[in-house]
């Protein structure tokens, strides 16, 4: 640990800053500086008069353009998207202080470090970041991934480390290739389901929980709605860009498709048999070895629905077929992934899925059930043709490397769900909390 005395000087002599100020460069700008470093910090040119407007209340100084940033800058932050890393690194890079350390936020790290070997001089170091979590989340105690890419000077790294401390997260130290790999085995396929979910809702031009408690009801489903809409409420580039610029990830979401494809022909012949062979041994390569109480619990997300129904006697909730939940599982096992290899590095929404896969498998008759509606009930069979299709339709957008397509079916499902956005965050906010205190509590057991 670096001495406290030492991380003062810094504060007092060093400059940190943040080239891209959106939701995470002012999330990191506005910590970094109320921990008391000096934070300089710029977005696109046209956006200087609305960023100095908006800011001038906050502790950290905007600067016109990344040039100003990186000549006085002594750890320089690029915090845009991964599609554009290569064109503003070339821009701004000729400018970089002399012995800087340059480093990068976005979510793939690959074409990230690849334009900083490219364009910067050879006497500045490279330490790259990764917050595996949204903008509206607290970063305190979730993952921080710390990349010691190029080190000449060994001051660089307790620099870096002292600065993010000020975010309190959890410091994992990886290689970049490390960092792709983990990241798409615990995101990729989430984003997907998730995606997939809202896309299939949308194209029906239906609010699932506006139905009453015939379908779509309850704990469980709240996990679905609220998890679906909190993606939607971000920006799309955040997800296209993990998507389209790690190979790894298309692997999975090709794999994704695939197996909710298949399933569903498993449902739609009759095959119950087969697909109960299947499903079990899904179950057992990736539940096989987990013991003890389970990261969810389905009582403890009851209250967090959008719903406004209250349950009258003798109606009742459908079985659902839940084949988005029933396609992560086949695909992890599909592809020889155990989730839990990288729980210390997962994103709180990866942590929920999770949850309620494992909840789904592991609850004593659950799964049983849940086959038994697959097969014999038709109330879902419209929504789950129209989940495969949205899925396949990802997975297409990927393989094609467009982020054009994916841009124009991102904004199309937002724009429908708009409405309801804010009150999901504000619930999703809470659900997200407890559960994260239930797995805390779970994980210390």
């Amino acid at each position: 640990m670096t001495e406290p005395s030492v991380i003062e000087e810094w504060k007092r002599t060093k400059t940190i800053g943040i080239i891209g100020m959106g939701d995470m460069g002012q999330l990191y700008a506005e910590k970094f500086a109320h921990h008391g470093w000096k934070v300089v910090c710029c977005d696109r040119e046209e956006r200087f008069e609305e960023l100095l407007e908006t800011s001038k209340h906050q502790k950290y100084t905007v600067l016109r353009n990344g040039h100003l940033v990186s000549r006085v800058s002594d750890y320089i932050i690029y915090s845009v998207e991964a599609e554009i890393i290569d064109k503003i690194v070339k821009e701004y890079s000729p400018s970089t202080k002399i012995g800087s350390i340059v480093g990068g936020q976005t979510s793939c790290k690959s074409p990230e470090i690849k334009a900083f070997e490219k364009y910067l001089p050879p006497d500045v170091d490279i330490v790259s970041v990764h917050s595996l979590h949204g903008p509206r989340v607290d970063p305190e105690g979730q993952p921080l991934v710390l990349i010691k890419h190029r080190c000449h000077d060994k001051e660089s790294f307790p620099l870096v480390e002292a600065v993010v401390s000020s975010l309190k997260s959890k410091h994992v130290y990886l290689t970049y290739e490390e960092h792709d790999r983990i990241t798409a085995d615990t995101q990729a396929v989430t984003h997907a389901a998730f995606l997939s979910m809202g896309v299939a809702w949308y194209k029906k031009q239906l609010y699932p929980w506006t139905i009453g408690v015939n379908r779509w009801y309850g704990g469980f489903e709240n996990v679905k709605v609220n998890i679906s809409l909190r993606i939607f409420s971000n920006k799309w580039h955040v997800y296209a860009g993990l998507a389209i610029t790690n190979p790894a990830a298309h692997e999975q979401i090709m794999q994704y498709a695939k197996s909710a494809t298949e399933l569903y022909a498993l449902f739609v012949q009759n095959k119950k048999e087969e697909l109960k062979e299947r499903l079990y041994a899904a179950k057992t390569f990736v539940f096989g070895k987990q013991t003890g109480l389970l990261l969810l619990d389905d009582s403890i997300l009851e209250g967090y629905s959008l719903s406004k129904h209250v349950p009258q006697e003798g109606e009742e909730t459908l079985p659902n077929s839940h084949l988005s939940l029933l396609a992560i599982v086949d695909s992890w096992h599909q592809l020889r992934i155990n989730p839990y290899d990288h729980i210390i590095c997962s994103t709180p929404l990866f942590r929920i899925f999770l949850g309620v896969t494992e909840y789904l498998f592991m609850t004593p008759d659950l799964l049983e059930t849940t086959i038994g509606a697959a097969i014999n009930e038709t109330a879902f069979r419209a929504d789950d043709l129209e989940f495969v299709i949205a899925a396949r339709s990802w997975s297409s957008i990927v393989s094609f490397e467009s982020y054009d397509l994916y841009r124009r079916q991102f904004k199309e499902v937002q724009d429908f769900f708009k409405p309801m956005l804010p009150e999901a965050n504000k619930i999703g906010n809470e659900m997200i909390k407890t559960i994260l205190r239930h797995s805390d509590r779970k994980n210390s057991s």
